[in-house]
């Protein structure tokens, strides 16, 4: 294999880069702290989507005729109690609750692409927990189900909300019947986890973005809990069309021909729908999975949303919550993940940006600017548009086979789990050989990135051999991987051997959750990371036949990904062989499918023998007291000289049609001020006035698609918002305004921080039509 050369100029920056790199994590050694650090002063309250009413003193309150008040941002229940259940009927008692958990949208890296600089810097859309809860006629059993518009589950956030459950049900709720599942956006804030690759690359601990995502998925299932009622639950399938490409096609290809040749497509394009309704038939709430990467919006983007997925939910629940605002109203609609692991939303493929060139070739890579210059594009015009595209084909298909639904789920609730040590797994390969899992590594290929977001150095995809320079750094700053690591993961050469990497606390997980549960005939295998195509496919059929064997026919099993702790990828033992990004983030080694598949055997066959209650709970996983501080300081808040801070500084122009962009810049402060000081607040509302009741009434806000909120961090404390609203072509005409919410920071030297709400308006302008 041919070395690369690098010049002068290139060797000194990069060693550079990576002298001041050791040095930071030398001193955030030094500098780590208990997690309740009081930079992170966050209040208790998760942060809700505003209703209808203004708030800060608007002198007008309330919904218009057409709007229904809001009825899922309830208190968090403080009861232990269940609700009285009626019991004699036929189906489930269903809850379910939907809660904020936006938390910081300023000042914080996005999770996802791991892209130096990808910090946020405002708002597209409000990010949700949205929580299933499914239990027997007489409640003996339940299940709860947890779809969180984050990029993955963290073990930090599962284990903090098991304990809070704890305390709030005593054993109802545990670790055995409570799936939590991130929904994969990239472009959700990072923050939350506890082992030091994921700290590191969201440049510290942040309480603030923690505990919001703990109290919204906690709200959430008290939601769920306080507002069950009997109901029944309907299944439907069906396949999704033009929205998904396999972006390491040339890894599926390493799969068998045999096992090739049973399906029609290198990705999975079946979508499962569950259609929740009480006994009236009254509609309560819809799960999907299906599997896409939510990455439309791609890693030059600054703003929190929740992606395509997060889109399809938003149209789907402003279908059934007519007259609400986004996160408002009973139903509750949730598009989960699925085996996303290989498969891209970017339908047009990978393509040279500087030259437009194909290069869907094996190391994603083009002949002039190497690997960066690879990237996949979505169909539309732009990020926005493609996010939109993609998600109404996945909102369409799920509204069409939520409305075709008549096959009823009816049968018992199950659950199993254990806590597994993925780096000491003996799988049983055949009759006479036996394979074990490795300690945590890194690929080279990892560094590389993928079509979606590419690394950022020169890394390609599809390297099987180390390189000398990269080697020699690494050594000297993190220590050599042992022969044993590089023998387990072989062929993968290593760029970092996490498993032995243990300052200041460990770099990846080594005790991993695996979990079903079951209702009725619907199986949901919860994976702690993201399964490839032919990895969710072989693992659906092994759990399939499991129960099978034990008796119990007919199951339909889902995949239900990025669930209670986060593992990187599981490619098949073929992809792993040719080390593109997936496989290179395989960090178990080359036999971990083979090991999730035999634990995840083993849960199906204790639900279907009755035997959960022998199943070893095996070891509890670490929760760390001492994390690393986030690397933003807080700042104090300084308008301009003569002005207040909520000032226009570029007023709306007096008229727009239908289609056009009303902008509106204010004075504007930290953002993430308001998060840390309100438990129900938009940074923003577009109101129309109502000459009947002659006052204004809320018809936009910050959880809605046709509005943006930007920040522009300036200097000595200084900043401005900027507020888009993308008049659709329904809006009705008539006369509007846009508001701003915000909160201001005065740092002081002996007390906390003065904290202050303001707002601004704008003048008042018109809508007309074409």
């Amino acid at each position: 294999m041919a070395k690369r050369t690098f010049s002068t100029l290139e060797i000194f920056l990069i060693f550079l880069l990576l002298l001041m790199t050791a040095i930071t994590v030398g001193l955030l050694t030094l500098l780590f702290i208990t997690s309740g650090v009081s930079e992170d002063n966050k209040g208790h309250g998760s942060l809700a989507t505003q209703g209808p009413t203004t708030t800060h003193g608007s002198t007008t309150q309330g919904p218009p005729p057409t709007q229904r008040p809001p009825v899922t941002q309830a208190p968090s229940t403080t009861t232990t109690q269940s609700p009285p259940l009626f019991q004699n009927f036929s189906g489930y008692h269903i809850g379910v609750g939907r809660a904020d958990c936006t938390g910081q949208v300023a000042d914080i890296p996005l999770m996802g692409y791991a892209k130096s600089g990808q910090t946020a810097g405002g708002i597209l859309t409000r990010l949700y927990s949205r929580a299933f809860l499914l239990a027997e006629p007489d409640a003996s059993k339940r299940v709860v189900f947890v779809s969180v518009d984050i990029g993955m589950v963290s073990q930090r956030v599962r284990l903090e909300v098991l304990k809070r459950l704890q305390s709030k049900y005593g054993g109802l709720y545990t670790q055995e019947n409570v799936v939590l599942s991130g929904t994969h956006t990239h472009s959700g804030p990072a923050g939350y986890f506890q082992y030091t690759i994921f700290v590191l690359s969201s440049g510290g601990f942040s309480k603030r973005t923690f505990e919001f995502i703990v109290d919204g998925i906690v709200k959430s299932i008290d939601m769920a809990h306080k507002n069950m009622k009997p109901g029944k639950v309907f299944v439907n399938k069906g396949n999704v069309e033009g929205a998904q490409i396999n972006r390491s096609p040339y890894s599926y290809l390493q799969n068998p021909l045999s096992e090739r040749d049973r399906y029609s497509a290198n990705t999975d394009k079946e979508m499962l729908v569950l259609k929740m309704v009480d006994l009236n038939g009254e509609d309560l709430g819809m799960i999907s999975w299906f599997a896409i990467h939510p990455v439309s919006m791609n890693n030059t983007n600054h703003l929190v949303n929740s992606d395509n997925v997060g889109y399809a939910a938003y149209m789907f629940e402003q279908e059934k919550n007519k007259g609400q605002l986004p996160g408002q109203g009973s139903f509750v609609a949730a598009f989960a993940s699925s085996n996303l692991g290989d498969v891209s939303p970017n339908i047009l493929g990978p393509h040279c940006i500087n030259t437009g060139e194909s290069c869907d070739n094996f190391n994603s890579s083009c002949p002039i600017g190497g690997s960066n210059m690879c990237m996949a594009a979505g169909p539309g015009k732009d990020m926005f548009d493609s996010t939109r595209i993609i998600g109404d084909i996945i909102y369409q298909k799920a509204k069409e086979l939520y409305a075709a639904a008549s096959q009823e789920i009816l049968g018992p609730v199950s659950a199993a789990h254990q806590w597994v040590n993925m780096t000491d797994v003996t799988v049983q390969l055949n009759s006479t050989h036996t394979a074990k899992t490795c300690k945590p590594a890194l690929g080279y290929s990892f560094a590389a990135g993928t079509i979606d977001g590419v690394g950022g150095l020169n890394f390609t995809q599809g390297a099987i051999e180390g390189d000398p320079f990269w080697d020699s750094i690494r050594d000297q700053i993190l220590g050599e991987p042992s022969n044993e690591t590089k023998d387990c993961h072989y062929p993968k050469p290593i760029l970092l051997s996490t498993g032995e990497m243990s300052k200041p606390h460990p770099w990846h997980p080594e005790i991993v959750d695996v979990q079903i549960v079951t209702l009725g005939s619907l199986a949901i295998a919860a994976i702690p990371g993201e399964l490839t195509t032919m990895s969710g496919r072989r693992l659906r059929e092994a759990i399939q036949k499991e129960f099978e064997t034990n008796g119990k026919q007919n199951m339909s099993v889902v995949t239900a990904g990025l669930c209670n702790v986060y593992t990187h990828y599981i490619a098949t033992y073929e992809e792993y062989q040719v080390q593109r990004y997936e496989a290179a983030s395989t960090i178990y080694g080359p036999h971990t499918l083979s090991a999730y598949i035999q634990l995840f055997r083993g849960l199906a066959k204790a639900i279907a023998t009755d035997t959960v209650a022998n199943l070893s709970q095996g070891p509890e996983p670490p929760f760390f007291s001492q994390l690393m501080l986030p690397l933003t300081p807080n700042q104090s808040d300084k308008p301009p000289e003569n002005m207040t801070f909520g000032d226009v500084l570029q007023p709306a122009k007096p008229q727009y049609q239908q289609g056009e962009v009303a902008e509106v810049v204010f004075v504007g402060a930290n953002p993430k001020n308001s998060a840390e000081n309100l438990t129900d607040h938009t940074f923003l509302t577009v109101e129309k006035y109502e000459n009947a009741s002659a006052a204004w009434w809320t018809v936009q806000n910050d959880a809605s698609w046709d509005t943006r909120f930007y920040w522009f961090k300036g200097s000595s404390g200084q900043s401005n918002v900027s507020i888009e609203w993308h008049i659709a072509g329904t809006t009705p005409p008539g006369l509007y305004r846009i508001r701003y919410f915000g909160h201001s920071r005065k740092q002081n030297i002996l007390r906390p921080p003065d904290i202050l709400a303001f707002q601004g308006t704008s003048a008042s302008f018109w809508v007309v039509g074409p």
